[in-house]
């Protein structure tokens, strides 16, 4: 740099003196004016300042159609994720969304498809009597026995997803729920529950009912034990990131329980009241629908044609 250019430029405050120490006012605009020398002109500067800070936030949709395929190709993305990460294992697992138009009608993968090659023009509508609506190929029984299970008893729930994920299996043979070991783990403390009576595979309405149960009438995610994993959502984005903050946890806590003398008995445990806050903060809707973003625009990057 010039010694002319250097002799204009003006002294900067140190760090801490730029700092409101009551208040982060992260989502508006500031009201400091500058100039970054060399990359923008004073013109440049003052159009820049008058910018909208951007929030991001849930989609509005138009119609019906629009949301439709919005959803369905945000349901497509996730299970080229699924597949990304390993977590599809032969025919078992499958993810759902209820109608947005018909909302006794849910959209469900197709019976023996590669995860990786599902695209959104190949999901099935079905009925809450496992009657196909829409498509031409079967579903999996369990996955209408679960699922139509959950989207008929609970309302709120937009999307549910299950696999036979490495970790979540192997921590559901333990019977219990995960510990608040982390600020990832508390996005589920108080959110989840354990269905304790695996009674094979899901062929059965009281099954589905079962899970139901322990599901309750709010919580986000369930761990079946010695099966897997359940998540649920108010988007779809939100019930596959639960799904899969949820699989990392479990191994997470397999690692901490395997390394420890003592397993899980003598982890270090964050406080109740620390985790409830910690949860109020990673944990909502918002949350879930938000962490789910930069994975669909890196899966629909490398993989575009499962919007097709």
């Amino acid at each position: 740099m010039s010694a002319e250019a250097s002799s204009t430029e003006q002294p900067r405050a140190p760090i801490e003196a730029q700092r409101t120490p009551d208040r982060y006012a992260v989502f508006l605009r500031s009201k400091r004016r500058i100039v970054l020398t060399g990359s923008e002109t004073e013109e440049e500067a003052r159009a820049a300042e008058k910018e909208p800070v951007q929030i991001p936030g849930l989609p509005t949709f138009m119609s019906f159609h629009e949301q439709r395929t919005h959803m369905k190709q945000k349901l497509a993305a996730g299970f080229r994720l699924m597949a990304l990460y390993r977590y599809d294992e032969g025919v078992a697992g499958h993810m759902t969304f209820r109608d947005p138009e018909y909302p006794d009608l849910f959209w469900v993968n197709p019976l023996a498809k590669y995860f990786g090659h599902i695209k959104a023009s190949d999901l099935v509508l079905i009925d809450h009597h496992g009657k196909i609506v829409r498509g031409n190929t079967t579903v999996n029984k369990a996955a209408f026995m679960i699922h139509g299970a959950i989207h008929n008893a609970r309302s709120d729930v937009i999307c549910a997803v299950h696999t036979h994920s490495i970790y979540g299996r192997t921590f559901s043979t333990f019977g219990r729920e995960l510990l608040p070991i982390s600020q990832d783990a508390c996005a589920f403390y108080g959110a989840h529950g354990v269905y304790p009576d695996f009674g094979g595979v899901v062929y059965t309405p009281e099954e589905g009912e079962n899970l139901v149960k322990a599901l309750g009438p709010t919580n986000k995610a369930l761990i079946l034990q010695n099966h897997g994993l359940l998540t649920t959502g108010k988007t779809v984005d939100e019930a596959i990131w639960w799904f899969l903050a949820m699989e990392r946890c479990c191994e997470s806590q397999i690692l901490a329980e395997s390394a420890h003398p003592n397993g899980y008995k003598d982890l270090k445990l964050i406080d109740d009241k620390v985790a409830r806050g910690v949860f109020q903060n990673t944990g909502d809707h918002q949350a879930g629908y938000m962490q789910f973003q930069p994975l669909f625009q890196m899966i629909t990057k490398m993989q575009p044609d499962c919007l097709e």
